[in-house]
C-alpha cells in the first residue's frame, strides 16, 4: 500500500499498481501523473462518493477498486476507459446504476453489497463479461438481456429478493458456478440434527485460516480430548451470500468420503456465535490448486511443478464426481466446484470443501434440478480440464471425451452427475 504523502512528493512515478486508502473524501489529482503506467488502482477503504469527470485520462488502467466507499451511483466515467477489465465496488451504498457505467469491455464486474434492485438491460452489451458479483443486494430480477453475455461463467445473487430463477439462464452456455442461496427460492434442507458442542468445552490454539465467511481455527476438545477443526462464523454478507446458509448447506450435505466430518455445531447462545466442529485434517494434505488471478478470472491457478500420474487424475476425478452426486440427490449445489477448494494428499485422497456458495434448491422441480446439476457438470469439466494439463503423458482419451462432454456448449448433452460417476467407475475397471 502506497500513502498519499508519497503521492504528493511525485515518489510514485512509473508504478504500475496503486493502493491508497487514507479516508479519502476526494480523488487526488495527483494520481493523473501516473496515467502513462497505471493499470491497477485500489481506492477501497475511503470515503469517495465520486470520480473525476476526465477519469478517462487513466488510459493504461485495466483494474479498479472502489470497494468500501460512499457510492450511491455507479459512476458513467467508467465507460471513458476502453481497456477497463476488472471493476469492483463492493461494499457501497449503490442504488443504481446507469446503463452508460456499464462498460462493454470488462470482464468482471462486483457490485456486492450494495443496495441494487435490478441491472438495466444495458449489462446485454458486456459480451466480455465472465465475473458478475452481486451477493447482498435487493435485487428482485435479473434482466433478460443478461442472456446475451454468452461468456459469462460464474454469477452470485445470493441475499438478493428473487423470487426464481427466470429460465433463460440454463440456457447460458458457458454457466459454471452459480449462488443464489438467501432468496426466495432457495428451499431449505430436511434439517439434519448434529450434536451441540459448547463453547466452553472447546479451547482455541492455532488459527488455521481464514476466509469471507469466517475463521478456522485448531482446538481441544476437553471432553472427548481430541484435536478438532472450528470454523467460526462472521455475521455480515460475503461475496457468495450469508454465512449460515454456509453452515446450513454444510450440515445437510451429511456424510461422505470426500467430505471432511462434522462432528458437532457450536452452541453458543450466549457469546451468540455460530460455527461448525469438524475433524481436524492431517497435515499431509494441501491444496490442489490456487484461486483465479486477475488474469484468468474464472480459472485457477497451479503451481508449475505440480504434475500428476493418470491414477492420480481418475481417483481425484472419482470422489469428487461422487461428492456431487450426492449433494445433488439432496439438492444442493455447491456452487464453487473448483481445485483451490479441494485438499489432496500424495496418494490423491481428496477432501472437498467451503460451501459459502452453496445453495438448496427442490429436486421435485425436475427441470430445474436438471439444468442446475449440469451448470456444475460444467465446472466438473473444467475440474478435468486442470487435472489433465498437469498429467505428463496425457494419454487419457476417455477422460478427455468425458471433459468435452462436460464442457459441451449444448447444456441438454451435459451428463448427469451419476452417469459421470459411472464412466469414471468404468474406466478405471478397464484401465487399472
Amino acid at each position: 500500500m502506497q500513502t498519499l504523502e508519497q503521492l504528493h512528493n511525485g515518489e510514485l512515478k512509473g508504478i504500475v499498481s496503486l493502493r491508497i486508502s487514507e479516508g479519502l473524501k476526494d480523488f487526488p489529482r495527483e494520481i493523473f501523473e501516473l496515467a502513462d503506467t497505471l493499470e491497477c488502482l485500489d481506492l477501497s477503504g475511503n470515503q469517495l462518493s465520486a470520480l473525476p469527470h476526465d477519469f478517462g485520462r487513466l488510459t493504461k488502467l485495466k483494474i479498479l477498486f472502489c470497494s468500501d466507499n460512499l457510492f450511491t451511483v455507479l459512476p458513467e466515467v467508467l465507460a471513458d476507459i476502453a481497456g477497463l477489465d476488472i471493476v469492483g465496488f463492493k461494499s457501497n451504498r449503490i442504488e443504481f446504476v446507469p446503463p452508460k457505467a456499464l462498460n462493454p469491455h470488462i470482464r468482471w464486474l462486483i457490485l456486492t453489497n450494495n443496495k441494487l434492485q435490478m441491472l438495466p438491460p444495458a449489462i446485454g452489451n458486456c459480451l466480455r463479461l465472465q465475473k458478475l458479483m452481486l451477493a447482498g443486494n435487493n435485487i428482485i430480477y435479473l434482466p433478460q438481456e443478461l442472456q446475451l453475455c454468452r461468456n459469462l461463467a460464474l454469477i452470485r445473487v445470493a441475499a438478493n429478493e428473487l423470487p426464481f430463477l427466470p429460465k433463460w439462464l440454463y440456457s447460458m452456455p458457458s454457466l459454471a458456478w452459480i449462488a443464489f442461496s438467501g432468496n426466495k427460492i432457495s428451499k431449505g434442507g430436511v434439517g439434519l440434527l448434529v450434536p451441540q458442542i459448547d463453547l466452553e468445552e472447546l479451547e482455541f490454539k492455532d488459527q488455521l485460516g481464514a476466509g469471507a465467511s469466517g475463521t478456522i481455527y485448531k482446538a481441544f476438545n476437553k471432553v472427548t480430548n481430541t484435536d478438532v477443526a472450528v470454523k467460526i462464523f462472521k455475521g455480515t454478507v460475503t461475496s457468495d451470500g450469508f454465512p449460515e446458509d454456509e453452515m446450513n448447506a454444510y450440515i445437510e450435505a451429511g456424510s461422505h468420503p470426500g467430505l471432511v466430518r462434522l462432528l458437532g455445531k457450536v452452541d453458543a447462545r450466549v457469546e451468540n456465535v455460530k460455527g461448525l466442529v469438524m475433524e481436524l485434517i492431517q497435515s499431509s494434505f494441501h491444496n490442489l490448486g490456487d484461486p483465479p488471478s486477475f488474469e484468468s478470472c474464472t480459472r485457477d491457478v497451479f503451481a508449475a511443478e505440480l504434475e500428476l500420474s493418470d491414477v492420480q487424475v481418475l481417483k481425484v476425478a472419482s470422489t469428487i464426481a461422487s461428492l456431487c452426486e450426492h449433494l445433488h440427490e439432496r439438492g444442493i449445489i455447491h456452487g464453487d466446484l473448483y481445485a483451490h477448494n479441494i485438499l489432496m494428499d500424495a496418494d490423491a485422497n481428496v477432501l472437498f470443501g467451503d460451501f459459502g456458495a452453496a445453495s438448496f434448491y427442490d429436486t421435485k422441480n425436475i427441470e430445474q434440478a436438471f439444468y442446475l446439476q449440469r451448470i456444475e457438470v460444467r465446472a466438473f469439466g473444467y475440474l478435468i480440464d486442470d487435472l489433465l494439463l498437469r498429467c505428463g503423458h496425457n494419454s487419457m482419451q476417455e477422460m478427455k471425451n468425458l471433459r468435452d462432454s462436460c464442457l459441451s456448449q449444448e447444456i441438454n448433452l451435459r451428463p448427469s452427475f451419476k452417469e459421470i460417476t459411472a464412466r469414471l467407475q468404468s474406466l478405471k475397471s478397464t484401465s487399472f
